[in-house]
């Protein structure tokens, strides 16, 4: 079996290497070829809460050959079109691409490889992309032994390929097959629309957004704001590492202090960490806004849900995009607090 980790940033490059060391024929594939030199010269060099460096192969697309069994697609979505049609002449009828993205571009992979290829993935743990041929895994090593994968068929069906990716992945972690996949992403949607999307709007860690009142006050209204969408579009949240995210929604602002146990308990832990969304900005270079929290409102204008904190993010994020500029936390949370007094008298 040919596998291929297509975009091997933080994730895949930690990904693609633990599969090589289990046993598989891996390419990881990357535009940056500086990254692809120091992998085939070093090999792939975990740190963080891993400590090991692992032989890999590595080829930028243009060295491609023959067919892939497998793509797991790990670009970011900015890049999914290129990234796919690159890779489209390498795929042969019953190739399988699964998404390990962040958000939901399962409907626009099928387009491009079709759909009876396409299989959805979400990933439950993170990294950061050191440098070439470095990754540092962030999350601590028995959670990704729980809670690395989870799985599944479009159609939800359980399938002998599924078995087939849950068996390649159970090399970096436990992978949970799951028969509502588009619930599974919502949920890890929202998870990266609140705290990836107002670390990057407010150019801070998560923990400096889960100990600031008026941040967590507009950060609780994007939760809402994405549960009432996907149940516009008659999509349930499913569990995540055992956690309900529709215990979240809102029935009045009232509401808000009862949430933030549930946002302690889920993301103290993380209280360290920073948006790759806002890593991006400090690089400079194209964010994944308008696919996470641009999502939300792109679906919540189709069924006329209104999404005025996910705007707000998208906003804020695509100012300091086009200003070259870091976000200012006083001046941004200001706007969100202007937004909260009209939300709560409207």
């Amino acid at each position: 079996m040919k596998i291929g980790v297509l975009g091997v940033g933080s994730l895949g490059t930690i990904i693609g290497a633990l599969i090589t060391k289990g046993g598989y024929d891996v390419d990881l594939i990357d535009i940056n070829q500086e990254h692809v030199d120091a992998l085939n010269q070093i090999g792939a060099k975990i740190t963080g809460f891993l400590d090991e460096t692992i032989p890999v192969k590595a080829k930028h697309p243009n060295e491609l050959s023959g067919k892939y069994d497998v793509i797991f697609l790990l670009t970011k979505q900015v890049y999914t079109k290129s990234s796919l049609e690159s890779i489209l002449p390498f795929l042969h009828q019953d190739s399988v691409v699964c998404t390990l993205q962040n958000g939901i571009p399962e409907e626009s992979v099928a387009t491009i490889v079709g759909k009876e290829r396409t299989v959805g993935g979400v990933v439950g743990f993170g990294a950061t992309w050191i440098g070439p041929g470095v990754s540092e895994l962030t999350t601590e090593l028995d959670v990704v032994k729980k809670y690395a994968f989870d799985i599944g068929e479009l159609n939800g069906e359980i399938t002998e390929r599924i078995h087939t990716l849950k068996d390649i992945l159970g090399t970096v972690g436990y992978c949970e097959i799951v028969t509502n996949i588009n619930g599974m992403k919502w949920s890890k949607l929202l998870m990266n629309a609140t705290f990836s999307g107002m670390s990057a709007a407010l150019g801070c860690t998560f923990g400096e957004v889960l100990y600031n009142a008026d941040a967590m006050r507009s950060l609780a209204n994007i939760a809402d704001e994405t549960i009432k969408v996907a149940r516009a579009h008659h999509i349930r949240l499913v569990e995540m590492q055992g956690k309900d995210f529709e215990n979240l929604e809102l029935e009045s602002q009232s509401d808000i202090p009862g949430k933030m146990a549930f946002y302690e308990e889920v993301w103290g832990p993380h209280a360290n960490l920073k948006a790759s969304m806002l890593q991006d900005l400090e690089k400079g270079i194209k964010t994944e806004i308008d696919y996470i929290n641009g999502y939300v409102s792109e679906k919540g204008r189709e069924k006329n849900i209104p999404t005025p904190f996910n705007d707000m993010v998208c906003t804020l994020v695509n100012l300091s995009e086009e200003a070259k500029v870091l976000p200012n936390f006083e001046e941004n949370i200001s706007k969100f607090n202007s937004l909260s007094v009209n939300y709560i008298k409207a």
